[in-house]
């Protein structure tokens, strides 16, 4: 694979083969092949120049002597090199600046290798358009997973390409695209009954249920959803994440429908599981701000504003001690405030707290001046 090429390279003289690290000196631009001197370089160089560039210079690698070179593109060796190290590094910039040589990073490569890449430059598109709220970022992850489905397919790894179509539904749904999501939700939950694939059915299920209810359906949607409350403890994964992610997308259900009793049950239900994952994942859980907001809404709802109040105070503390966490937790923080102002009569201009609404105000524009820098 193009990723061990480096240790293969960096143990001999890429010409002669020649053992002993110590003695080898690297080519000075693509700093991947060796060489144990200035012979073996320039005997070597007319091979070496087709992977290293198209041509080279003395400052970039050539060996001295050869006058007819021009600044050379990265080598694909060193291109498959940078992106995993963008990725080591959870740089999405440093991953996407590569983007243009995708394609040729895949070229003659095994399916397996083409999934990997495809799901790094993925994964890369969604952590952009988290740090930029780009819809163009989820565009092109959505059509990276299309692919993925497609390979995973093709080496019938049904589960791994369930899961892809999971992902790829979510992202199509986000984007509003929800006949496409529904279509590949649907392909998922039957590859998942077929194969016995728990994890997958309870995410399907939970994406058919989110779909429903954005489409109005909100009886059916949210009996989707609690089939797949249900299922979370037969998942193979055992991820506490997965029963917080449909508790939050029920619970919105239900306060769609006023149903709040049952709200009263499974609203402290997430609050405790959140506040637990945030333990155990020693940081911040953005579920944990969500449990407040629910909080504070539910009090609302059953005539208990001062309740309420504290609730949305408590979410304000928790964002102040959590500011420097980093840019995607700033965009939750945001997104967060935005949503307890537009669904929180208590944070109403004509209607609220006045004390309570400027801090809020106040905390929002720190938020973003924080979010907005590079």
């Amino acid at each position: 694979p193009l990723w061990l090429w480096m240790s293969d390279q960096a143990a001999s003289c890429a010409h002669c083969g020649a053992q002993g690290a110590a003695s080898l000196r690297r080519c000075a631009r693509c700093k991947q092949a060796s060489y144990c001197g200035a012979e073996c370089q320039k005997a070597a160089w007319a091979d070496h120049k087709k992977s290293c560039g198209k041509g080279g210079d003395k400052e970039a690698g050539a060996p001295a002597g050869d006058k007819k070179a021009s600044s050379p593109a990265p080598s694909v060796e060193v291109v498959s090199f940078k992106v995993m190290e963008a990725t080591r590094a959870c740089d999405w910039r440093g991953v996407l600046s590569w983007e243009g040589r995708m394609e040729e990073l895949m070229e003659e490569q095994p399916d397996d290798m083409c999934n990997t890449i495809l799901s790094i430059f993925a994964a890369a598109y969604r952590s952009g358009f988290a740090s930029t709220s780009s819809t163009g970022h989820l565009d092109s992850s959505a059509n990276l997973e299309e692919r993925r489905v497609a390979v995973l397919g093709t080496m019938e790894r049904f589960r791994d390409q369930s899961q892809a179509m999971c992902n790829l539904a979510a992202t199509l749904l986000f984007l509003d695209r929800k006949g496409e999501a529904t279509t590949h939700y649907e392909k998922a939950r039957a590859l998942g009954a077929a194969h016995g694939f728990f994890t997958v059915e309870c995410s399907a299920c939970q994406g058919l249920g989110l779909t429903a209810v954005k489409e109005g359906r909100l009886e059916e949607g949210v009996e989707l959803l609690r089939s797949a409350l249900a299922a979370v403890p037969l998942c193979e994964d055992k991820n506490p994440a997965r029963e917080l992610a449909v508790l939050s997308t029920l619970i919105n259900a239900l306060f769609k429908m006023d149903a709040f009793d049952e709200l009263e049950t499974l609203v402290p239900r997430y609050r405790e599981a959140a506040q637990e994952q945030s333990r155990s994942s020693g940081r911040l859980d953005v579920m944990e701000l969500d449990s407040l907001l629910f909080r504070a809404r539910l009090h609302e709802a059953r005539g208990r504003p001062e309740e309420a109040a504290t609730e949305v105070r408590a979410l304000l503390d928790l964002i102040r001690e959590n500011e420097t966490a980093g840019q995607d937790m700033l965009y939750f923080c945001l997104a967060m405030l935005d949503q307890a102002s537009s669904s929180l009569t208590i944070l109403d201009p004509e209607l609220g707290d006045k004390e309570l609404i400027e801090s809020v105000a106040a905390q929002q524009v720190k938020l973003q001046g924080l979010w907005q820098q590079p």
